[in-house]
C-alpha cells in the first residue's frame, strides 16, 4: 500500500490532457474496429489507467472501461468510503463499487451493444476470475488483445508527462544529494532521502543501496543495521502525480573516480534511442512504461530487446567500471525528435 499523499493536480495534469489523451485512443480505436476498451489497474500496475483519468489505486483493483464514444467508467472493488476521493482525483464519467469488477464491467458493455468488440491492455495477465465474469456477464462478446494498441498510444510523452516526470526526477534527485560523503550508516543515509522526498511530495519512493562496492555491487533492499563502505551506490525510484523514474548515484570519500564514468554515461543518453554507445559498459538497462507497468524492462544488456521502439520517457541505468573500480549511474530521459536529454544532471555536486 503507498504511503504518500495522492491528490490529483488540475494545474499540472488538466482535464484538456487527459481528454486529447482519449481522443488519440478512441481514433485508434476506431481504426481497429474496437466498440470498447479495457485497461486494468493494481497498486503494481497503475500506469495505462493514471495516464487516461489521473487515478491512482492506494491497493485493490479496479477496471477502466473506455468506449468508442462516450467518457471512461471505471469499475473498482473498493468501498463506498473512497468514493468521493476517487472522483476528487480521477476524471471518469461514473464510479462503479462492486467485488466482482468482470461481471460489472460485461454487464455494462454488453447493455450498449451484446456482441461488442473488446479490446484488453495485456490480455494475457488479466486474471481468469474476471476473464471469466465478463464472459459469464456477456457471453456474445468477442474479446481481444489490445496491448500494442495501447502501447503505440502511451509511448508519446505530452509536455504534461514530460513535467511531471521531470518534477519526480528533481525530487528524487535532491534526495540522493542529501547523502553525504562521510555517511557510515545506511539506514540514517536512507531515512534523509526517504524524508526529503516525502517532504517534496513523492507519493512513493522506493530505496535501493549496493552498500559497500568494493565488495558486493548488487542493488538490494536494507532491512536492520548496515555499514556503508568507501564506495557505495543508493538508487531511489519516485513517484509524483502517477509519474515514475529512477535515479542511481554512486557516492565515495576518495575523490572523484566516479566522473569519468558519469561523463560517458551522459553522453551515451543523448544518443538514445540509438543504444550502440552502451555497448562499452559492463551493464546496461533502460525502463519505461509500454501499457501499465510504470517501470517495465524494454532493453538492456541482460534483456531481451523488443522490437517496437522506446517510447518517449525512460529511466536509464548503467554499471560502469573505471580502473576497476564499478560506478553505478542512472537517470531518467526524454526522447524526443529533436534528440534525447535527460531529465536532470547524472551528477550530484
Amino acid at each position: 500500500m503507498r504511503r504518500g499523499l495522492i491528490a490529483r493536480s488540475p494545474d499540472e495534469l488538466p482535464d484538456a490532457v487527459l481528454e486529447a489523451r482519449l481522443d488519440r485512443l478512441r481514433a485508434a480505436m476506431v481504426q481497429a474496429h474496437l466498440d470498447a476498451l479495457i485497461v486494468y489497474t493494481n497498486n503494481t500496475r497503475p500506469a495505462g489507467v493514471s495516464w487516461l483519468t489521473g487515478f491512482v489505486p492506494y491497493w485493490s483493483e479496479a477496471l477502466l472501461l473506455v468506449p468508442r464514444a462516450g467518457d471512461p467508467v471505471l469499475v473498482v472493488a473498493l468501498t463506498y468510503r473512497v468514493k468521493t476521493w476517487i472522483e476528487r482525483t480521477s476524471r471518469v464519467a461514473e464510479v462503479i463499487h462492486t467485488p466482482r469488477i468482470g461481471l460489472e464491467a460485461g454487464r455494462r458493455i454488453a447493455a450498449q451493444k451484446p456482441d461488442a468488440v473488446v479490446g484488453i491492455v495485456e490480455f494475457d495477465t488479466l486474471s481468469a476470475g474476471i476473464a471469466d465474469d465478463l464472459k459469464q456477464a456477456a457471453p456474445r462478446l468477442a474479446l481481444t488483445d489490445a496491448s500494442e494498441l495501447f502501447a503505440r498510444q502511451r509511448a508519446r510523452a505530452d509536455e504534461a508527462e514530460i513535467a511531471l516526470a521531470t518534477k519526480a526526477a528533481h525530487i528524487a534527485h535532491r534526495a540522493l544529494a542529501r547523502v553525504p560523503r562521510d555517511a557510515t550508516d545506511a539506514g540514517q543515509a536512507i531515512a534523509a532521502v526517504e524524508a526529503t522526498a516525502r517532504t517534496m511530495g513523492a507519493e512513493e519512493i522506493y530505496l535501493a543501496a549496493a552498500t559497500d562496492l568494493g565488495g558486493d555491487e548488487c542493488l538490494r533492499r536494507v532491512e536492520g543495521e548496515a555499514r556503508l563502505g568507501r564506495r557505495f551506490a543508493l538508487r531511489a525510484t519516485v513517484a509524483y502525480q502517477g509519474t515514475w523514474v529512477r535515479i542511481v548515484r554512486t557516492v565515495e570519500r576518495d575523490g572523484a573516480a566516479a566522473e569519468p564514468a558519469i561523463a560517458r554515461f551522459a553522453a551515451t543518453l543523448t544518443r538514445l534511442p540509438d543504444t550502440a554507445g552502451f555497448a562499452n559498459f559492463r551493464a546496461w538497462l533502460i525502463e519505461g512504461c509500454r501499457t501499465t507497468q510504470p517501470l517495465d524492462t524494454l532493453i538492456g544488456s541482460r534483456a531481451v530487446a523488443s522490437p517496437a521502439p522506446l517510447p518517449g520517457l525512460v529511466s536509464v541505468q548503467a554499471h560502469i567500471d573505471v580502473d576497476g573500480q564499478p560506478v553505478l549511474v542512472g537517470c531518467p530521459v526524454v526522447i524526443e525528435p529533436r534528440g534525447a536529454r535527460p531529465l536532470v544532471s547524472p551528477t550530484f555536486e
